[in-house]
């Protein structure tokens, strides 16, 4: 069974086109993986919000900054190239999730303990692979390309550290986020993938005051859920206006989490933290 993601969020290619300086573009990427992580959202999905252009190079550089952000500390330099576009990663705020230890020293690891690793070397008994720690650790019976990325349960520490692969599905604390991109536009994104909840973000939309006991309800039912947010310069009707499809029609809820704005406008990385804080709420929510 292959795994699927319970928690999606969608965001727009042109995330960072309001944004000149790379700094300044990696520093607002950086936000929307913190947030990602912070209500544990399993996968972003960037689509293109503007079809009658190429955005594929900034569809690009965001998934590879969101990537890069999820990358255990100790693994990105084995995984990633030095890349201008790279450069100012450094600024980018530590995710602190399970999935990424501080502890690096093998005489700490536990037998149960989860880490991600690279393949480093396969051989006719089995895989060692790099777990950030000073000695490899040993997948035995399994031949792994070098250079993969895996995750190890480890299941012996005495002498030579064993571990097994583990499947996501099987991993029972959230352990980060991927990315998708795939020429997504909004229209094909709505109708093109089975949620069984979708909420769309507005300041046009619905108060969730007003329908949050319906939203509540349909939020703890659902067992795929994906919500979308609107670009700099384009609110989520505005796009779906100009893509030929009515918005309300193709969603479950569009709502304005954010009432009484102050400012003209909200970025969409302030709406993400705003909006996802908000249905955050949903999950303690009971239902009657």
């Amino acid at each position: 069974m292959q795994w699927k993601p319970k928690f999606s969020i969608a965001i727009p290619a042109s995330l960072v086109s309001d944004t000149p300086h790379l700094r300044e573009k990696t520093t607002k990427i950086g936000m929307v993986g913190r947030a990602a992580a912070i209500f544990r959202v399993e996968e972003i999905i960037i689509y293109r919000d503007k079809t009658d252009i190429d955005q594929s190079k900034d569809e690009r550089f965001i998934q590879k900054i969101l990537l890069y952000m999820e990358t255990p500390q100790y693994l990105r330099k084995k995984l990633f190239k030095i890349e201008p576009e790279l450069r100012y990663v450094g600024i980018l705020p530590p995710l602190r999730t399970p999935h990424h230890p501080i502890e690096g020293k093998t005489k700490k690891l536990r037998i149960g303990e989860l880490r991600e690793g690279i393949v480093t070397k396969t051989t006719k008994r089995g895989t060692y692979a790099y777990i950030g720690v000073e000695k490899q650790v040993f997948i035995p019976k399994l031949k792994i390309p070098k250079g993969k990325r895996v995750t190890v349960k480890i299941v012996r520490v005495n002498g030579k550290i064993e571990a097994k692969l583990v499947k996501r599905e099987e991993i029972n604390v959230y352990w980060g986020y991927i990315v998708k991109t795939a020429n997504f536009s909004l229209k094909r994104l709505v109708r093109g993938r089975d949620w069984d909840l979708k909420i769309a973000t507005s300041k046009y939309g619905t108060l969730i005051t007003r329908v949050m006991p319906q939203l509540a309800e349909k939020w703890n039912e659902a067992k795929n859920k994906l919500v979308i947010f609107g670009s700099p310069t384009e609110g989520l009707y505005e796009i779906a206006e100009r893509e030929g499809i009515n918005l309300d029609e193709n969603v479950d809820f569009v709502i304005n989490t954010i009432p009484d704005q102050g400012t003209e406008t909200v970025r969409t990385e302030e709406a993400i933290y705003a909006s996802l804080a908000t249905l955050n709420i949903l999950n303690k929510l009971k239902v009657k």
